[in-house]
């Protein structure tokens, strides 16, 4: 698709109709410096050429003389830059597009970085990206040695707070805002939540804790149909437009210090007033929780409305006690395809961008799992199934709709999603959680205290388990396995095939009376070998059992391991190979049989510390085994963004690491 340069105000400058004009409703009338077409702003021409607005912004200080008209244009130009950069990386869309006006008018209300803005999730930061200087390398988001898709703090003095995880951003931003009052620092502090966000339980951990703030502090909420609803009726808008306007907030001011010179009452009369008010709000508001943990509240503000959204940031900043702005915005905006499919194209691959579809791979595990678990629960009325809000991503949109009374979605609260999985357990049903690796390690302690301790029977299906690729450091899989293998009583499951994972699940569902775990990777199976040996229901065996080495792996390694030994096996050299179906307790009898080579190489796409490889090996030395021993896994740090396969290349974890650790070559 050819994306060409806006010429008209108002132009959203696609010719293709399922690019939509995002109206600014009412943008006018705002004071903005006047525009000059060669004005130099921060080294960078503000003028609009044949190439557009971006190539010249190099901070956001260049956008403040921008008129409203010109930040019309220059938004029609962001999105068509995110949905082609998106369309070929990969990654947040909707998300994106839905925040883009209030992103711009961030920028040019605040100056960043002296004013610290902090993003919940951080998936909807790409026009932040864009507007602080990274608009020439957005290209390279999500890619090896390219933009993160998410804040980060050594990318750019503008990311205030590395983010990846949910409702992480008003916690943080209190924390940094109670920094700069401890420094003698005035820059304001924002946190942008919402997408979701606002369903997990940290929110308002930091709701409540930074309503007792004397400072002033913003929060940014932005619905956008995916966390709360709105507020109610024509009243309530007209009341939040007289709230944010400059005049009503000098009057209010000036009433509360004139109420409290008055001897002896007026502090009586103010406390009258304000009690009457909050009593007024809640029949008109339904959002009147925020002013009760102590923030002044203003919204519904139009989120693709600048005149709004400038007012109601501007006024913000005069209140000298914490502030939450309830922003409304359309998720997927300017997009047709994003706007009616807002989830799909949530977090997406790449797409074509004239008809909006995805460019399919081939079937995976998380749509496997979603079959497996549907036919369970038309067998067992006691299956349920439980998500926090990752109903497409983990594959059970089919369960939610066949089986409703029995699906529970219970936002981005995965600590919660534990224990109450473990209520489900106490009264005889079988809760199957199905979550992310990296979002199940918020539930550590919940898998401690509320399963394992009590011997109750949850079954976790842990989706993206291993090297997950673009989205980096906040979201690989590695430590799952770690961390459960602490877990006095737990079993784990790790296959590497369908059929591996459709035995896991049963022994889970029909035999098992206690916390299970079930991993699975990114993606769908790798190479198969013709046969392998199954030596017990825990465990395989490839390749030549005379062999004088063994690697040992778990999941999708074993196809590259099998691979590995083929290889090796073609240049005289024989290796056998050990797969773990079970990692969790570790057959004795795979340990039996390992015991008999002279050197184990153990490859594990986790943790090192605390992992399987380090478990089996222990193992080895109380079956006193005086072989070689050799461990590949991740050591001490985190997996940068890259590919799946750029990744285990740089880990030794694919083929050719392999080869090379084993051959020593």
């Amino acid at each position: 698709m050819k994306f060409e340069s806006n010429k008209k105000s108002g132009d959203a400058g696609a010719k293709a109709s399922h690019f939509h004009k995002s109206p600014v409703r009412g943008a006018g009338g705002a004071s903005c410096a006047k525009f000059e077409s060669n004005k130099e702003i921060s080294g960078a021409s503000c003028a609009q050429d044949e190439s557009g607005f971006l190539s010249k912004i190099k901070s956001p200080q260049d956008i403040k003389c921008f008129s409203d008209e010109q930040l019309t244009d220059l938004c029609s130009e962001i999105r068509q830059t995110l949905i082609k950069t998106v369309s070929q990386n990969g990654g947040h869309l909707s998300p994106n597009l839905g925040v883009v006006e209030l992103t711009v008018m961030l920028h040019s209300v605040f100056d960043s970085p002296k004013d610290s803005i902090v993003w919940d999730v951080g998936h909807q930061a790409y026009t932040h990206k864009i507007l602080t200087g990274r608009y020439d390398r957005i290209d390279t988001i999500r890619t090896k040695n390219g933009l993160s898709g998410f804040p980060k703090r050594n990318e750019s003095v503008h990311d205030a707070f590395n983010v990846g995880h949910s409702s992480t951003a008003i916690s943080a931003a209190y924390g940094i805002a109670r920094g700069k009052q401890l420094i003698g620092d005035n820059g304001y502090t924002i946190a942008v939540i919402g997408d979701g966000s606002a369903t997990g339980g940290l929110a308002y951990e930091g709701l409540n804790n930074a309503g007792q703030f004397k400072k002033n502090f913003i929060v940014i909420l932005n619905d956008n149909k995916m966390s709360i609803s709105k507020n109610v009726g024509a009243i309530a808008r007209y009341l939040s437009g007289i709230r944010i306007k400059p005049g009503y907030l000098k009057f209010k001011q000036k009433l509360e210090r004139f109420l409290l010179r008055i001897p002896k009452i007026g502090s009586h009369i103010l406390k009258y007033l304000v009690n009457s008010k909050l009593r007024f709000k809640s029949m008109v508001y339904r959002n009147v929780l925020f002013e009760f943990l102590g923030f002044s509240y203003y919204g519904p503000v139009d989120g693709h409305n600048f005149r709004e959204l400038r007012n109601a940031l501007n006024a913000a900043k005069k209140i000298k006690t914490p502030v939450l702005i309830h922003v409304v915005t359309t998720k997927g905006k300017g997009y047709k395809f994003a706007e009616n499919n807002p989830k799909e194209f949530h977090g997406i691959g790449c797409f074509d961008v004239n008809s909006g579809e995805v460019i399919a791979g081939k079937k995976t595990f998380s749509a496997h799992f979603g079959n497996i678990i549907c036919k369970m629960a038309e067998e067992n009325p006691k299956l349920c199934a439980i998500t926090a809000a990752m109903k497409l991503g983990t594959g059970l949109q089919e369960f939610s709709e066949k089986f409703r009374a029995r699906f529970f979605d219970v936002g981005i609260a995965e600590s919660h999603a534990v224990t109450f999985s473990c209520g489900l357990a106490v009264k005889g049903l079988i809760p199957v959680f199905a979550v992310y690796s990296t979002f199940l390690q918020r539930s550590f302690d919940q898998l401690i205290h509320d399963a394992a301790s009590q011997d109750l029977r949850i079954i976790l299906a842990i989706d993206r388990a291993g090297i997950v690729g673009e989205d980096g450091e906040t979201h690989q899989g590695v430590f799952d396995a770690a961390m459960l293998n602490t877990i006095p009583g737990a079993v784990v499951f790790s296959p590497a095939y369908f059929d591996g994972l459709e035995k896991s699940f049963s022994k889970a569902v029909n035999q098992l009376k206690t916390l299970t775990a079930v991993r699975y990777p990114r993606g769908g199976p790798l190479y198969r070998p013709v046969s392998y040996v199954s030596e017990s229901e825990n465990f395989d065996i490839y390749g030549d059992k005379k062999a004088k080495k063994l690697i040992v792996v778990y999941g999708k390694l074993f196809s590259f391991a099998a691979e590995t030994a083929e290889e090796l096996s073609e240049s005289g050299e024989k290796v056998c190979v050990l797969k773990l179906c079970r990692i969790k307790p570790i057959d004795q009898d795979a340990l039996n049989f390992a015991v008999s080579f002279n050197s184990v190489y153990f490859f594990e796409e986790g943790i090192l510390s605390g992992g399987i490889g380090e478990t089996f090996g222990s193992m080895l030395l109380r079956q006193s085994y005086s072989g070689k021993y050799i461990i590949t896994a991740i050591d001490n740090r985190f997996v940068v963004q890259a590919s799946i396969g750029e990744s285990l290349m740089s880990l030794n974890l694919d083929k050719n690491g392999m080869v090379r650790v084993v051959s020593g070559k």
